[in-house]
């Protein structure tokens, strides 16, 4: 016996609705607005409620930035492991008492802590920037987490679909 793994959209009719999305006007929906109707929005992409004043972009940006300061110390790190073995006991003393959850706020204190901290913060700040204009593969990342969504995606309905059917066999 063959199933499929995923569905046609006219069986989704309260995830994909019948009429045409082109020109449809969305009030409160975070686009631009038209001149015709100054009170209502026009938008083709999806609105995506919960988020606040910031979008799921900036949130994701200021995930990445963070993340952008935490391999910018990774670098440093080995960096001065290697060269410097004082100024990398001392980062990793200070990576012990401070979360790198907030890159700014890390960097922030490690500028109050002493001049030998200050070229430390100095030195991941210019990493960070170049780590982020030079060497952060931007195309990968949108190529696999597309890929990701899309395998995980396709197994959670494999999944389902398997789990559903050998339900509705017994």
């Amino acid at each position: 016996m063959e199933f499929s793994a995923t569905l046609p959209l006219s069986q989704l009719p309260y995830v994909y609705p019948e009429t045409s999305r082109s020109n449809k006007i969305y009030p409160f929906w975070p686009c631009k607005q038209r001149s015709s109707q100054p009170t209502r929005l026009h938008c083709n992409k999806m609105f995506v409620p919960g988020f606040g004043e910031a979008s799921p972009e900036a949130k994701a940006a200021k995930n990445l930035h963070n993340f952008f300061t935490f391999v910018a110390v990774k670098i440093v790190a080995a960096q001065l492991e290697s060269y410097n073995p004082e100024a990398y006991e001392e980062l990793i003393e200070f990576l012990g008492r401070h979360s790198l959850n907030d890159g700014d706020k890390f960097c922030a204190t490690m500028f109050r802590e002493s001049s030998r901290h200050k070229n430390l913060a100095l030195r991941i700040m210019e990493v960070r920037s170049a780590y982020c204009k030079n060497d952060f593969e931007w195309d990968n990342l949108k190529r696999l987490a597309l890929k990701m969504v899309t395998e995980s995606n396709t197994r959670l309905m494999t999944e389902y679909v398997l789990e559903t059917t050998i339900e509705s066999e017994k």
